[in-house]
């Protein structure tokens, strides 16, 4: 009977001893993740990402350490840096993301930060396949619209540039009249679907956000594009350089108004009706 009896307190003690040990390691995971938060709002990124290994580490599940640590890395990520020590930190980050993501595809968090990487790794339609993913989520993001209009602009813009070198000429922003006629099909081949696609997301931020001044100037930069692909019809050409100047105007006001807003927020004083 003693024996019997000494079983089951003995296994409760262990179980109790483990429990402990258990809540001390995610006591210790906890302070990890609020010394590396402290370190990343100061800008301490590196410091930072070893607090946030140290608390997954100590606590494997911690998903809030996962994404931190992933965030971290992405923030050490230097834009356009094709060094293998740059690639390595923003797969690090990638990596990360992909982690959350396993657990929850629809986190945007995660599938906006991987899109921004992808973006500083000159992976641009990885970055746009990713900003779709968020748009399907969240079809009113008008950011997600912009980015993918402006990664758009980005490609255009650099298989324009390429084209007219290799036909000896510069961009002039005003449809270059001055191409061949096989570089303009080229530019065709090249930039149509780019251009219609930057148009329609562009077109479509702006709509979800009246006063957005940044999508209106890439979108007035993105008919300017257009105006290339017209060759030889110059009543369109003209037609989407009006259509550039209209939304150059149009981003001046929406700019305008977006900083009296602001300053009409920052002065904190009482509106006089």
């Amino acid at each position: 009977m003693k024996l019997t009896a000494r079983i089951p307190i003995t296994a409760a003690l262990v179980a109790m001893t483990l429990g402990s040990a258990t809540g001390c390691k995610i006591l210790k995971s906890r302070d990890q993740l609020g010394k590396g938060i402290q370190a990343f709002k100061n800008a301490k990124y590196e410091e930072a990402t070893e607090h946030f290994q140290t608390a997954i580490q100590l606590d494997p599940t911690s998903e809030q350490a996962k994404l931190y640590l992933a965030t971290a890395y992405s923030y050490q990520v230097v834009p356009n840096l094709d060094t293998p020590e740059n690639l390595k930190v923003a797969q690090k980050a990638i990596d990360g993301f992909q982690q959350v993501l396993a657990k929850d595809p629809n986190d945007l968090t995660a599938l906006k930060q991987v899109a921004s990487i992808d973006r500083n790794i000159k992976k641009l339609d990885e970055a746009k396949e990713y900003e779709k993913k968020v748009i399907a989520i969240d079809p009113n993001d008008p950011e997600a619209y912009y980015t993918i209009g402006v990664v758009n602009w980005m490609q255009a813009y650099k298989n324009a540039v390429s084209i007219l070198a290799a036909d000896g000429l510069t961009d002039k922003a005003d449809g270059n009249t001055k191409m061949t006629k096989p570089a303009c099909a080229k530019m065709q081949a090249a930039n149509t679907p780019l251009v219609a696609q930057g148009i329609e997301y562009l077109t479509k931020a702006i709509d979800i956000n009246k006063n957005y001044d940044q999508a209106m100037e890439y979108l007035q930069l993105t008919y300017r594009r257009k105006a290339d692909l017209e060759c030889g019809n110059d009543a369109a050409r003209k037609a989407d350089l009006a259509k550039a100047d209209e939304f150059t105007q149009r981003a001046m006001g929406a700019r305008k108004a977006n900083e009296a807003e602001k300053e009409k927020k920052n002065s904190g004083g009482i509106e006089m009706k």
